[in-house]
């Protein structure tokens, strides 16, 4: 696993040990970002179920100004702190070892909103349109942010979320068995 792109470009991440973690592939990592933001003019990334942290690194190295990241398991929690020390992020990241739904009330509280959202739970242990209609109830995104969602292709995705204010920007599979979804909040 490595950054594709921006300020940390070609430096290596350390992966969760174990297999409690599926890090997402180089190939889909360039293609998401290529249509989710190839690079970002600042804003704040939410990250949850982030396992080594490569995702939210990713959208730090591209311009955004400050990660938060969770994780409920703690051998990913050490693997992110790892990483964010290795690229001398510190100053810029939040990490909580947290449920999902926990970690987003508790920023609904701090009055945090993100212009990006990163899901990519385990395959089928989720609910994708629960954390979608969490995610806006809370009133955790900014005017036209974006949230990437990364599942099994048989695991359908809400396609008509308008009365939530979100449309669909992409949809694609890679390799036969890995989904993509993005939306937009509108």
């Amino acid at each position: 696993m490595r950054i594709i792109a921006g300020e940390h470009k070609g430096r290596q991440l350390k992966s969760v040990p174990g297999k409690m973690t599926r890090p997402t592939t180089d190939k889909v990592k360039e293609a998401v970002f290529q249509v989710i933001g190839p690079f970002f003019q600042g804003g704040i990334v939410l990250d949850l179920f982030a396992g080594s942290g490569g995702l939210g690194i990713e959208a730090l190295s591209r311009g955004m100004d400050k990660a938060v990241f969770v994780d409920k398991q703690p051998k990913a929690i050490h693997t992110i702190y790892e990483n964010i020390k290795q690229f001398g992020l510190e100053e810029r990241v939040e990490v909580f070892r947290a449920d999902a739904y926990r970690a987003m009330q508790a920023a609904a509280k701090r009055n945090l909103q993100f212009d990006l959202v990163l899901l990519d739970p385990p395959y089928k242990k989720v609910h994708y349109e629960n954390l979608l209609h969490e995610l806006i109830k809370l009133d955790l995104l900014k005017p036209e942010a974006r949230i990437y969602c990364e599942h099994d292709l048989s695991e359908k995705l809400p396609t008509d979320l308008r009365e939530q204010h979100l449309e669909i920007v992409k949809q694609s599979n890679y390799g036969g068995t890995i989904g993509i979804t993005i939306y937009k909040k509108n």
